[in-house]
């Protein structure tokens, strides 16, 4: 029940709402767990901070598919070598792996997060323009 309760956070449409939904969450939950909800307050940055990016990256920020992936790779080909004469050889293989999905990542036309969603997060928030122009034509 306590885990249902918490997934409704994540699926709110925006980022307001997402706050606001474990505020209220907190609350009910600490009726009954008062432990429950003060833990919730104390790691509301960090239970909401995906909320800070665009929409369209949330799934793939809380996603740790591309980690779990990564270190698949990174395990399947240390079992290739079996034994490693030092732990160096394993950083360097290790290493080696993370390079070269990095370049994968520079030069493939499938990102996970795509050119232009990564541009949102450059550009200044709409909401923050208004309260800026009004502020200008007051001034003058």
């Amino acid at each position: 029940m306590v885990a249902a309760a918490i997934r409704t956070v994540f699926a709110q449409p925006n980022a307001a709402t997402v706050r606001s939904q474990l505020a209220a969450i907190a609350a009910m939950l600490g009726r009954q767990f008062p432990p429950v909800e003060q833990m919730l307050l104390d790691a509301a940055d960090d239970v909401t901070a995906f909320a800070d990016f665009p929409y369209q990256h949330w799934k793939k920020v809380w996603s740790t598919n591309p980690l779990k992936r990564l270190n698949r790779e990174i395990k399947r080909r240390s079992d290739v070598v079996g034994v490693f004469p030092s732990p160096d050889a394993l950083a360097r293989l290790a290493g080696a792996v993370l390079a070269e999905h990095h370049d994968e990542w520079q030069v493939s036309d499938r990102r996970y997060l795509s050119e232009g969603s990564m541009a949102q997060l450059a550009a200044p928030p709409e909401n923050l323009a208004e309260p800026l122009a009004a502020t200008a034509l007051a001034a003058s």
